[in-house]
This record gives C-alpha cells, structure tokens and sequence, in this order.
C-alpha cells in the first residue's frame, strides 16, 4: 500500500488545518471559504426522484440505465448545443474526482507516456497522472507542448481555480492541434453552467468539434449546478471508441452509479429552473464579496466563471490566509493549485447568505 501512497503529494486541505482553528476562533464563528462545498437544499424534484427510487435491491449498471442516458444526451443538446449524440456517446461515473484519479490508469497509461494540464489546477489532474506512474506537464497554451508521448491533455473551461473561460476560437485550435498530433483531449467542464461575464462553450458544441466527436471527451458533474455534491453524480460525453473501453474497464470494477442516484439525475437533468434559481443566489453572494474584497484591497482577476473569486494582495498566498483567518475567514492558498498561485486566494462562494453577511461585515470593518 505504501508503495501507491508515497507516489501521491501531502494532502494539501490539511495544510489549512491551523489556520481553520484560528478563524474558527472567531466570536462570531468561522466563514469557510475554502471547499467550495455546496450548502442550499437538494432541490425538492430531485429529493422525490432519489426517495420513489430508494426500493432499488438489485444492482444498478455501470452504463446506467436506459432513461439516464436519454437524460444526458437530451441535456447536451438542449443545453451544450452538441449534435449527433447516441447512447454510446456518455457514460456515468461516481462522481468526477473519482474519474479524473484514475483516468490515466484505465487509459493503460504509464511511464512512457505524459499527461498534461494548466499550470493552475485542480490537483487531482497530477494525482491522476502520479497513480498511474505517468509523466505530467503544465501548460500556459497547450499548443505550446511537444506533442511527443502526449496522451492526455485536459482542458478546463471554466477553471478551476482562476474562472477563466477560453474562447469558442481558443477551444477549436486547440482541438485541431490536438487532432493533428493525435493527442486525446478530455475537457472538464464541471462548472460550464456557471458563466457571470462570460458564455462557455463546450468542446461537444460543433463549432469547436467540426462535427465529429473524435478524440475528444466532456466531463460534467452535477455538484454544484444541482447541490449534489453528496450523490456523486457526474458523467463523460464524446468519442465512443474512448468510452466503449472504458465502459467495460468501469463494468470489471463495478464503478456504478446507486439506482437511486441515477433516477435523481435523470429528474435534475430534466429541469432548468432549479438551476436559474441557485445561479441567482450565487450571483448575489460572487458580487457582495467582490465588493467587500475589492474594497479590502484585494484585485479580482479572471474569476469570469465557476463558483470562485481568483483574488490576490500581491503577497504570499500564506499571508492572506493567515490574514483573513485572523477575521474569521477560511479560503484557499493559490499554491494549492500550482507555483502560479503563490501571490493568489481562492475565495468559494458557495456559503450560506448568512455567512457571506458576516464574511462581507469583517471585511469592510476596520481592522
């Protein structure tokens, strides 16, 4: 076991662990921040889907159930524009942390072969990348790599951590590029319907893809769109002769969906009005603490997406934690996320109205 463990970097989140103790110091407790984690209600349609399934005894299938893919694929089109999508195009998965882990893995990658991504990201891409014993390279414009011994280039639009969205334009010569050096591009896009000041597309949209799915792979959660972060719910889209294999690698491993988790999804694809409604409370929590950290003499930059406010001082990422743990706030380090962010904070703004209050409230007093 030891031998899996030490190929894996510390754990980052429990770096943060003195410095949660001090904001939860607070008088008026602490406002977290950090995770991301989605705390409003389970919309009730979903809530229903998920309890008239709970009688489900036998197993669930890995590939999910027929109704299921018939949600996914009516939502990429209805939602993402994608075209010419059939069953053998999507494939759930348990959550998308679990597929991006251990992707590289079920690709049969190893030494040989290297895996890239943006040089600020989720870690879990190069945790991926380590499990499988694979190479792993950042990356300012992919287009920039040398293609050789490329086989996994992740995309992600919007971003995690900074909300930076690429352009429909910057999404199409990247696939083009990625196309001619034959490298597959998997595209994760977990946070698309969460655009302020930016549209994202999708690279299913046929204006990016010409059409054709080919070497080219989706990857949506339904975490923070639909607050069920708790089901770990999510699914891939595209090229069907990626996802046949990994189908079958999945079916060996018995990564299934629980019936009652599909039957949710399958409601919470199916209506769009639970999604305007929480995108409304995020909208008011991103610009209350805009303005409070703007007004702290924070500088926000990208942050056009995703549920993150990519914020720096110009000072050690260590020092504005420490600084605003000091007020009671918990948020992320940049470095978390790669040497970019050692100047940046991530600031979620996933908290209750209540503690986005208190937060804003500690920032604009005086110190």
């Amino acid at each position: 076991m030891s031998a899996v463990s030490d190929r894996l970097p510390v754990f980052p989140w429990d770096k943060l662990e003195p410095y949660k103790k001090t904001a939860a110091a607070h008088p008026d407790g602490i406002v977290d921040l950090s995770v991301g984690t989605p705390v409003d209600p389970v919309p009730e349609v979903i809530q229903k889907a998920l309890a008239d399934a709970a009688d489900s005894p036998g197993y669930p299938t890995v590939w999910g159930t027929p109704a299921l893919r018939d949600a996914i694929t009516g939502w990429l089109e209805r939602r993402l524009g994608a075209r010419g999508l059939t069953h053998r195009h999507v494939l759930p998965v348990v959550g998308s942390k679990e597929l991006v882990a251990w992707l590289p893995t079920q690709l049969g990658l190893g030494p040989r072969d290297k895996v890239a991504y943006p040089r600020l990201a989720y870690p879990t891409y190069e945790v991926g990348a380590r499990l499988a014993r694979a190479a792993y390279e950042v990356y300012d414009d992919p287009r920039d790599l040398d293609p050789a011994g490329l086989r996994l280039l992740w995309l992600n639009s919007p971003s995690n951590p900074t909300g930076r969205v690429l352009t429909r334009q910057e999404l199409t010569d990247i696939v083009a590029w990625a196309r001619a050096h034959d490298v597959l591009v998997f595209s994760d896009e977990c946070y698309l319907e969460l655009g302020w000041e930016a549209d994202p597309v999708s690279v299913l949209h046929p204006d990016v893809n010409g059409g054709s799915h080919e070497g080219i792979v989706a990857v949506h959660s339904l975490s923070k769109r639909s607050n069920l972060a708790g089901y770990r719910a999510a699914f891939i889209a595209g090229d069907p002769d990626v996802l046949g294999p990994l189908l079958q690698i999945r079916k060996h491993g018995g990564m299934m969906t629980s019936a009652p988790t599909q039957a949710a999804v399958v409601a919470a694809l199916g209506d769009d009005t639970h999604v305007r409604e929480q995108r409304e409370r995020y909208a008011a929590r991103r610009e209350a603490l805009r303005s409070a950290l703007l007004a702290h003499g924070f500088r926000i930059e990208h942050s056009e997406a995703s549920l993150y406010l990519w914020a720096t001082r110009d000072e050690s990422c260590w020092t504005t934690v420490a600084r605003l743990a000091d007020r009671g706030i918990l948020v992320a380090p940049g470095d978390f996320y790669g040497e970019a962010g050692a100047h940046h904070v991530r600031v979620a703004f996933t908290a209750t109205d209540e503690r986005v209050r208190a937060a804003v409230a500690r920032l604009t007093a005086r110190a």
